[in-house]
């Protein structure tokens, strides 16, 4: 999920894995233990034609391998583990959540819906916070980022111990199976590959700021350490959550930041309080928020894929849009600048800077900046995917770049199956969330389950 800002501590939302190659570490607080601190590359590249692979004599076998080591990625590999069915998993663990995430910032999510899963439902985030005498409650105490991170490390290294802190580097099809090579030069093959990479390859960037040189332009999710910015003049692109915790972080550290956001007012979620019997009836709670409609998304994904595609692909651009976290709001209004009811026209570097134009509502605005945030979230693209084959990219059945999946996550490449964020198109906006982890490993490891014994 999103996340917002602490008045004394972290957030954040969504992971990655298929990332860049460690370029430092860190030590997790939870264990004690140095973990790999990934870099953060700008964008994602588009793909470029690879020669096909080739197995080598030291070639090892796997049946199910997992591209990706977010709560996604660790979710199913915990349920796997539980039954029997042989796999390896690939990447740094929570790397988008610690590497991508500011620090300072809180969930957007509740804390009952901010869990990673395993199939005894014995490692939940609640627990994790009694165990370590952290702040918990179910509704209404904003989780910390790096509680978060703290948590998801602990379940990898308990529930998953044998995560590879490998990438990917290229995936390709044979006849009989899949063929993988990682960045250490090793290649395996497997029956089954899930894709799990999250939104670390599916930043967007608006054409009017995409050809702004990358020392003045950013996205949102590279972000871990805002301080560089501190006494700078910045400008945030953007009004959802993400933008919203930004804006008021930079505002904390004593830049000079400014919002710019296309919708004529900002919108905050109110904060949880007491609620009558009837309404919890009228206005029932969900892992993705309130009300009926959030809670058929969150209950009955494999129903939504049943749902015209017109009508699935509407719900995911319109449903649950733009909103800061109840907790941002007095950090915004009243401290921050903002430009409402205007997007970014035209960008380029003048002398050092940035000069921007604004258009909306029949007004045009100028402006100078030194760097621009992006938070302009995802778009599902699995052209982005530059690990995968030519060949591969090209049977993937696809509508507007997102892989159309079976009722068991699996494309039209049979034995490849998308999760996560990749998975919203079919399955509804909880496949935004974390909340969707816990159905995605469960009907997953179902099926590898049943699949690998027959």
């Amino acid at each position: 999920m999103t996340a917002s800002r602490q008045e004394t501590s972290p957030l954040a939302n969504l992971y990655a894995a298929g990332a860049s190659p460690s370029s430092g570490t860190e030590r997790n607080p939870a264990s004690g233990i140095v973990v790999p601190h990934p870099s953060s590359p700008r964008m994602a590249h588009l793909p470029t034609v690879k020669p096909p692979l080739r197995m080598h004599r030291g070639t090892t076998s796997t049946v199910v391998a997992i591209i990706g080591a977010g709560p996604y990625g660790l979710s199913i590999a915990a349920h796997l583990r539980a039954r029997g069915v042989g796999f390896r998993i690939f990447g740094n663990a929570m790397e988008h959540w610690r590497a991508r995430m500011p620090a300072g910032m809180l969930l957007k999510s509740e804390g009952f819906a901010s869990d990673l899963y395993d199939p005894e439902r014995r490692f939940t985030l609640k627990r994790f916070c009694a165990q370590n005498e952290l702040p918990y409650a179910d509704i209404g105490v904003p989780i910390p980022r790096d509680t978060l991170v703290n948590y998801g490390l602990s379940f990898q290294e308990q529930l998953v111990p044998d995560l590879e802190n490998k990438r990917v580097v290229a995936l390709d099809r044979s006849s009989k199976n899949f063929l993988l090579k990682l960045d250490n030069g090793e290649t395996l093959t497997a029956d089954r590959v899930i894709v799990a990479v999250g939104s670390s390859h599916f930043q967007y960037l608006p054409p009017s700021l995409a050809c702004l040189p990358a020392e003045f332009l950013s996205h949102s999710s590279e972000h871990h350490d805002l301080n560089r910015f501190a006494g700078r003049d910045v400008t945030v692109v953007g009004g959802g959550a993400s933008a919203l915790d930004l804006a008021a972080l930079l505002h904390e550290i004593g830049s000079q930041v400014r919002l710019v956001a296309r919708r004529s007012s900002l919108v905050f979620l109110s904060k949880p309080g007491p609620r009558s019997f009837w309404h919890k009836i009228r206005y029932p709670m969900s892992g993705i928020g309130g009300g009926w409609r959030s809670r058929f998304f969150t209950d009955a994904p494999l129903l939504f894929r049943f749902l015209p595609h017109q009508i699935r692909l509407r719900t995911i651009k319109t449903y649950l849009g733009p909103a800061g976290a109840w907790f941002v709001k007095d950090q915004i209004l009243g401290h921050v600048p903002l430009l409402l009811a205007q997007t970014p026209a035209y960008a380029e570097v003048r002398g050092g800077r940035v000069y921007m134009q604004c258009q909306g509502d029949g007004m045009e605005s100028e402006l100078w900046t030194d760097h621009v945030i992006a938070a302009t979230g995802y778009r599902v693209d699995i052209g982005r995917l530059d690990f995968l084959s030519d060949k591969i990219r090209a049977s993937v059945r696809s509508i507007e770049n997102a892989p159309v999946l079976s009722r068991n996550f699996e494309s039209s490449v049979r034995g490849l199956y998308f999760v996560g964020l990749a998975s919203t198109h079919c399955f509804g906006p909880v496949m935004r969330f974390l909340f969707g982890a816990g159905y995605t490993a469960r009907r997953l490891s179902e099926h590898l389950s049943c699949d690998a014994g027959s």
